[in-house]
């Protein structure tokens, strides 16, 4: 059984939680690109109603994908795994980009990383653990 500050923290999430997809759908709208390891990564973003562009970082050589980014000037948003994996590929797009001059957002991803509380280790996951808080909190699935 959950204690009514476990109902409190889980709703005070949530609202964080839907607080970033909105931050996110914006920042897409306005033309930053959000970067994913995978094809599931980039159908959670879509399934939380992010429409904007979406690029996987897993498809070519990591050199090649900071260059095709640097000519971006719209925000570079980096939205890894949080596993060691996807930690590494964070830090070496980021360093890659630096190199352009270019600053890419990580903060996000840190956000969503401290928001999960290991419920979840990838953007993947996003989307039904959302759609499950929102049902359990509220009684409905969408915001």
């Amino acid at each position: 059984m959950r204690t009514k500050s476990g109902d409190i923290e889980d709703r005070e999430r949530l609202v964080k939680l839907e607080e970033l997809i909105l931050e996110l759908q914006e920042l897409s709208e306005g033309g930053a690109i959000i970067v994913v390891e995978g094809r599931k990564d980039m159908r959670s973003l879509r399934l939380l109603g992010i429409n904007g562009e979406i690029r996987l970082a897993s498809q070519q050589p990591l050199l090649e994908f900071t260059d095709m980014l640097s000519k971006h000037k719209n925000g570079i948003i980096i939205l890894t795994d949080w596993d060691s994996k996807g930690g590494l590929m964070a830090r070496k797009i980021t360093q890659h980009l630096s190199n352009y001059g270019i600053l890419p957002d990580t903060v996000i991803r840190s956000k969503l990383r401290s928001l999960s509380k290991k419920r979840i280790k990838d953007i993947e996951s996003l989307y039904n653990y959302t759609s499950k808080m929102r049902f359990e909190i509220n009684g409905m699935l969408e915001f």
